[in-house]
């Protein structure tokens, strides 16, 4: 014989099947009310026992349609509600059963936990002390009174991590709310002030996590699925932030904030995927456009100021307009050094410059943040020919004379040419930058070409 407490026990401590593997019987049951609710009673339980859970609960939905003031059959169909993991579902039938039966402190323990586990302390400890004064069993009495104590103990934490909360200590408050949250592990409004507690201290990942749950925890929780949405679109990822707002709006289609940030997000994705569509067309005149369009519908979060610039990097790139690449590339890679696309990009430009020295730079800062990528060892090879052809200099060519010019007019031509790229006629960094390479390189013509040794 296997007692209802016994049951408890072992269905909490995550053996659900193990509550039917014996007959159970019970004091005081009246039998025989309806054969055919008994037959249901027993088919049920032979199923629980193999582990065939719907089909148990179908035969305990029969039996208590048979005879709705049956509380064993109340009774099982909570275990099996359990087993299937619907906690939510067991609490009604386990009320149902101390309504019909209130001396069957087993099920009062039992619904006491669960109401623990859903952070309802109040209801729990109502049950735990009512157990206590209903002359539980030694056993009883022992896990309600260990269970009341750690209710009082879930109050006292509870209330000091919403204080510290309120006071801005979110460090402090998290380490109470876990501690909360390892017996009241059904609270959704904890888990929901743990997401807070994230949030503030940027570990916006964490509170997605609790957000997500809560929004499984508690029925129509659109303001869970709203905060997970409004953290993926700080993120960036603008994909996520809308799937999750169109959850909101199933549940609610004229909740006013999420129907605003939907709008927002629509037409934010709207406008990237179509800027990413005509830089797939080669379009980047009009892909630079569309970006500059992303910029006014979001100008405040930087992941997307910092988009608009990475792309716009790209386009200048595959554009050829090699000098405007450069400055946009190179005011981006210094907020984010490693991104390997934007090093592409400016590498790219920076061989249309004949800037080969820094093309090859580029490429080898990118190589090691991706040692795999084809393009980048592509890249990497023919900066490193070009910039050795380069070394290769044809002086006479640099000076714009010919090969037979006398001393004369190899110093005429310098002069012209350190007059026209003198660093101080450029106001732009990057074409001083430019200047000053074309001035040095000219110098050095014009030394080699006047040295005695060749007149």
């Amino acid at each position: 014989m296997v007692s209802p407490s016994a049951c408890a026990r072992k269905l909490l401590s995550f053996f659900p099947f193990l509550l039917v593997l014996f007959d159970l019987q019970f004091e005081g049951v009246e039998s025989g009310i309806n054969v055919d609710v008994d037959k249901h009673l027993e088919m049920g339980k032979k199923l629980l026992a193999a582990g065939q859970l719907a089909d148990a609960l179908s035969h305990f939905h029969s039996a208590i349609d048979g005879d709705p003031e049956n509380y064993l059959a109340y009774y099982r169909r909570a275990t099996a509600f359990l087993a299937m993991g619907k906690s939510k579902a067991a609490i009604p039938d386990l009320s149902r059963v101390i309504e019909l039966k209130p001396d069957f402190t087993s099920a009062r323990l039992q619904r006491g936990q669960l109401l623990l586990k859903q952070g309802k302390l109040d209801e729990a400890e109502e049950d735990f002390k009512k157990v206590l004064k209903s002359s539980p069993s030694v056993q009883e009495e022992k896990e309600a009174s260990a269970q009341l104590v750690k209710s009082d103990e879930m109050q006292r934490m509870k209330a000091q991590g919403v204080q510290a909360f309120d006071e801005g200590d979110y460090a402090t408050a998290e380490t109470l709310l876990n501690l909360v949250l390892e017996t009241c592990v059904w609270d959704a409004e904890i888990r929901e002030l743990r997401a807070e507690c994230y949030i503030n201290q940027g570990e916006q990942g964490k509170a997605i996590g609790d957000l997500r749950a809560a929004s499984k925890l508690k029925s129509d929780n659109t303001g869970a699925f709203f905060k997970v949405s409004k953290i993926y679109y700080q993120l960036g990822d603008h994909e996520m932030s809308l799937s999750e707002i169109r959850e909101c709006l199933k549940l609610d289609p004229d909740h006013k904030d999420c129907f605003s940030h939907y709008k927002q997000v629509k037409k934010l994705n709207k406008q990237i995927q179509s800027a990413e569509e005509l830089i797939q067309e080669g379009r980047y005149e009009d892909a630079l456009s569309k970006y500059q369009g992303v910029l006014k519908t979001e100008p405040n979060v930087p992941y997307y100021s910092a988009l608009v610039q990475e792309r716009t990097c790209h386009c200048y790139s595959k554009n050829q307009q090699s000098t405007e690449a450069i400055k946009v590339c190179t005011e981006y890679l210094q907020k984010e050094p490693s991104n390997v696309n934007a090093l592409k990009d400016r590498a790219e430009a920076y061989i249309l410059e004949e800037m080969y020295d820094e093309a090859v730079r580029d490429y080898e800062t990118a190589q090691q943040n991706s040692e795999n990528d084809k393009q980048i060892k592509e890249g990497l090879d023919k900066a490193q020919k070009l910039l050795k052809q380069s070394q290769k200099r044809d002086y006479y060519k640099i000076l714009g004379v010919k090969r037979n010019a006398k001393k004369q007019e190899i110093i005429k031509a310098y002069r012209k040419l350190a007059q026209q790229w003198h660093p101080d006629n450029f106001q732009d960094e990057d074409e001083k930058k430019k200047a000053e390479k074309k001035f040095i390189e000219i110098a050095s013509a014009k030394e080699v070409l006047t040295d005695p040794g060749l007149f």
